[in-house]
């Protein structure tokens, strides 16, 4: 349901085809919300068939541009509004640490390491991503610095606890 609002997002910033929704999903929404061309154009015939959005021009191949109709951008309101998000309720990550005893005592540190390091370079490329945005002060701007930076400290704290997490390992073998 969440790939339907970050579409109405992305057209409340102004009108775009198939293909521009699918570069900014590219450039910005990847790390929160990934979404493959064949379901954002999927989901575009779905809001245009519920009238919440509308094709604003047509070109050359089919192609489409679409903006946000006032339906749509209040269903966008409401859904800010009036609905929170469902807590994420499974880890794969942790079940896996929950079981690391099972492994030879090297095996889990090296799964500890691997979270660290898979989170270094996490955070390392929203740090390369946030540098090669020209930022400024309209809605976009603010608004997605503002998920960039809760990604960044994201990463950052599953490395810490990575760390963390290696010191806790027990040193001998049972």
């Amino acid at each position: 349901m969440s790939l339907r609002y970050a579409a109405l997002g992305m057209l409340a910033e102004g009108p775009a085809s198939g293909y521009d929704l699918l570069q900014r999903f590219k450039g910005s929404l990847s790390n929160v919300w990934p979404a493959t061309q064949s379901q954002i154009y999927t989901e575009l015939t779905k809001l245009a068939d519920a009238g919440l959005i509308a094709v604003s021009d047509e070109g050359p191949r089919g192609r489409k541009e679409y903006t946000l109709t006032a339906d749509g951008r209040a269903d966008l309101r409401r859904w800010l509004i009036d609905t929170q998000p469902k807590p994420v309720a499974r880890n794969e990550m942790l079940l896996r640490v929950f079981f690391l005893g099972v492994l030879e005592r090297e095996q889990a540190r090296e799964y500890l390491r691997s979270i660290e390091n898979r989170m270094t370079k996490a955070g390392a490329g929203l740090a390369e991503l946030e540098a090669a945005i020209d930022w400024d002060d309209d809605d976009f701007s603010v608004y997605g610095h503002m998920a960039l930076e809760w990604g960044k400290r994201f990463y950052a704290m599953n490395q810490e606890w990575a760390q963390w997490a290696l010191t806790r390992m027990p040193t001998t073998e049972r």
